[in-house]
């Protein structure tokens, strides 16, 4: 198993009850897990000091309450440059725990000692892109998903 476990601006806090305590950068977030299954006492205080909380609704989405956050802001791993930014369906933007397929994307490249081409097929928000930092052909929805997520080549 790969470990996503070099992150500086990103760490899982605490988990229970279908939540994750997440910070991202300095801000703090609540989010649903449906992988957290289990029910602990919630007792580290940053439970009751977020920055943000995202409530999904009985009627299908959900919302993000007690927005103490700016429209958006960056976080690092290693060289790459990530844009943060709540969407109305509770994703950031970034996925963390993608950052070991990151490294292994960029240690391949980088070992290949010749220019790589690379097609990605799992474009949803361009992370894996920008980790590969080449020349990638990907569906059109790609580029709008790179865009609208602001993300920056190293």
């Amino acid at each position: 198993m790969w470990l996503s476990d070099e992150w500086k601006d990103y760490e899982v806090i605490d988990t229970s009850s279908g939540e994750k305590l997440e910070r991202w950068g300095k801000y703090i977030l609540v989010r649903p897990d449906p992988q957290v299954i289990w029910s602990t006492p919630k007792n580290h205080p940053l439970w009751r000091k977020y920055d943000a909380k995202y409530s999904r609704s009985n009627t299908g989405g959900g919302k993000w309450s007690n927005l103490r956050l700016p429209e958006q802001w960056q976080v690092h791993y290693k060289e790459l440059t990530f844009n943060v930014k709540p969407m109305n369906f509770k994703h950031t933007g970034v996925f963390p725990e993608q950052a070991a397929n990151w490294d292994f994307m960029m240690e391949t490249i980088r070992r290949a000692g010749r220019p790589i081409r690379v097609l990605n097929l799992f474009a949803y928000t361009g992370g894996a892109t920008v980790a590969c930092g080449l020349f990638i052909s990907a569906a059109i929805a790609a580029r709008r998903a790179l865009s609208l997520s602001g993300f920056t080549l190293p």
